[in-house]
Parts: structure tokens; C-alpha cells; sequence
């Protein structure tokens, strides 16, 4: 009898990501008036189904586990996230078991909203908390309740965001040498940040533009040193968190918000994702208007997602 072999553990790098992504240039008149070149670095284009920094932070995450022989992954999100979508469809297209813990048990008995009709298509099993167990989500209490339900797994945190997140996400940084003077990301947990400003080289700066509205002063600050202690040591690169452009929190818009991007669209044919991507163009408009960046230089926007 031949010798039985196991099989091969899940490999992202068997989905054929667009890496490194392209860089797309384009004409707009607020920026050209100024001098300023706009890049648009187009992480979008990444994979179908795990775009952008969903891709960069999960990729990681994926391989540890396969390497650590582990083929459940739990995470946590609220109804709508990106990440427990992305989370999901990696899940179906790699061979893991996904479980997904959303908050708001209110939830648990009302019809699925796309995203998590989405999640539950791709396998995931989806599993309600009230919102005072979700605050403690990390806790000793709650995640032993959650392997007595679903048995053995390995977390990944909300948002994606740990170690070996912000470690994919300096990939990010490192495509971006020599392009800009200035890249610009969406924050909402800190990782993609923290990642991209440890990968870009001498003379490059960052900047973080928050999604989400206040919460304890310096969280994010703090959050985004953290992860970089985690992943190097300490603090890396040149950075620093604008929160002007939250728009109201995560998930909310205004009108100039919509305006802004409705006429961005209808200058440059690119649909804009609002919870995330529209909130970092009007951030880098207003800046260059304000004078942020001087003549001659080079700007680029971190596309993270699609609409």
C-alpha cells in the first residue's frame, strides 16, 4: 500500500493575488491647481473577494494558522464589517471553518442583511452577543464560552488588526518607495496604519484618517503604537492620525461627504466606498486646500476598497 499523505495545508498565496498593486495616476483639479500629484495605490484590485487591506492583514493570519495546523478561525464584528465578509470568503475559498461573532443579539432573530447573508453563504457560522459581552469579547469569561460552543480555534481580533497583520501590511509601505512624499489611509483599527508607515522608506509620511468619532482621547494613537511595538518593537516610521473626517462615526455620512464624492465620481468614472475610501479623498482635498502640501510634491490615497 502506498503511504498515506495529508493533505496540503490552505496557502493564500494559491488565490493569485494582484501583488504588488497597481498605482494609478490621475488628473484633479483641486490637487493640479496646487501643483500636488495624486496616486491612487489600488489595493482594491488585490482579489475579488479579499480586497485591499483585508487581503494584507489577513494573509498572514491564514498562513499561521495552516502552519500551526489549525482550521477554525473566530473573529468579531459588528453587522456590516468588512472584515468578517472578508473573513468568511476566506474561509470558503481556503478550507477553514469561519465562525463570526456579531454584536447586537437583537440581531438574532431578524432576516440577514446582505453582508451577513454574504458571510452565511460563504460557510460562516454566525453567532449573536448583547453588546456588554462584546465589549469584553477578549475576556478569559467569554472566549471560554466560546470554545465550549465551537470547540478549538485561533482568533482573529475585529478588524483583523494584531502582530501579524500589521507585519503584511508593511508590504503595503514598501510597494510605496519612491512614489510619494505623502500616502493616506483610512484607520479603524489601527493595523493597516501601523503596517504602512513601518514599510515606507526615508522622507515618506503617513497619515491615518479615522473613521470612527472620538472614544477615550489618544485611543487610536495609543492602539497604533501598540501594534507597532508588537510587530517591531517600537514605534517605526513617520506618521500621525487626522480626525477631522469621521463624518459624524463609523458608518456615517454627511452631505458634503456625499457631495464630495459624487462629484469625484463624476470627474474620474471611479465609484467611492464611503465608509472608508470617499472620508480619506475629502481629508486629503481639505488638507490640499489648506495648503498641507507644498508645490511639486506627490500624494498617494490607499484604495482599500470598492463600494
Amino acid at each position: 500500500m502506498g503511504r498515506v499523505t495529508s493533505p496540503a495545508p490552505p496557502d493564500p498565496a494559491a488565490l493569485r493575488p494582484r501583488l504588488p498593486s497597481p498605482l494609478q495616476e490621475i488628473e484633479d483639479e483641486p490637487f493640479a491647481r496646487r501643483g500636488i500629484r495624486l496616486l491612487l495605490k489600488r489595493d482594491d484590485l488585490i482579489h475579488p473577494d479579499l480586497p485591499g487591506n483585508k487581503w494584507r492583514k489577513l494573509a498572514p493570519n491564514l498562513r499561521a494558522a495552516a502552519a500551526a495546523g489549525e482550521r477554525a478561525l473566530l473573529t468579531f464584528g459588528g453587522a456590516y464589517s468588512n472584515h468578517l465578509r472578508a473573513t468568511a470568503a476566506a474561509g470558503r475559498l481556503l478550507g477553514f471553518a469561519t465562525i463570526g461573532v456579531v454584536r447586537g443579539d437583537e440581531l438574532a432573530g431578524a432576516p440577514l442583511n446582505p453582508s451577513l447573508a454574504r458571510c452565511a453563504a460563504d460557510g460562516m457560522r454566525l453567532h449573536f452577543v448583547d453588546r456588554g459581552t462584546y465589549r469584553r469579547k477578549t475576556g478569559p469569561d467569554v472566549l471560554a464560552a466560546l470554545h465550549d460552543r465551537f470547540g478549538a480555534f485561533r482568533v482573529i481580533p475585529e478588524g483583523g488588526s494584531n502582530a501579524l497583520a500589521t507585519q503584511g501590511c508593511s508590504e503595503l509601505g514598501r510597494e510605496l518607495h519612491g512614489t510619494a512624499d505623502t500616502v493616506a489611509v483610512a484607520c479603524g483599527t489601527g493595523g493597516t496604519l501601523a503596517g504602512l508607515a513601518a514599510g515606507l522608506g526615508p522622507g515618506q509620511r503617513a497619515i491615518g484618517f479615522p473613521v470612527l468619532k472620538g472614544g477615550r482621547p489618544h485611543f487610536l494613537q495609543e492602539t497604533v503604537e501598540e501594534l507597532q511595538r508588537a510587530a517591531f518593537g517600537g514605534r517605526r516610521g513617520d506618521w500621525r492620525l487626522e480626525d477631522r473626517f469621521h463624518c459624524g462615526g463609523y458608518a456615517r455620512r454627511t452631505p458634503e461627504l456625499d457631495a464630495f464624492a459624487d462629484a469625484f465620481e463624476n470627474r474620474h468614472g471611479l465609484p467611492l466606498e464611503r465608509i472608508y475610501v470617499a472620508k480619506v479623498l475629502l481629508g486629503l482635498t481639505t488638507l490640499a486646500g489648506e495648503g498641507a502640501f507644498p508645490p511639486g510634491s506627490t500624494v498617494a490615497a490607499v484604495i482599500t476598497g470598492t463600494p
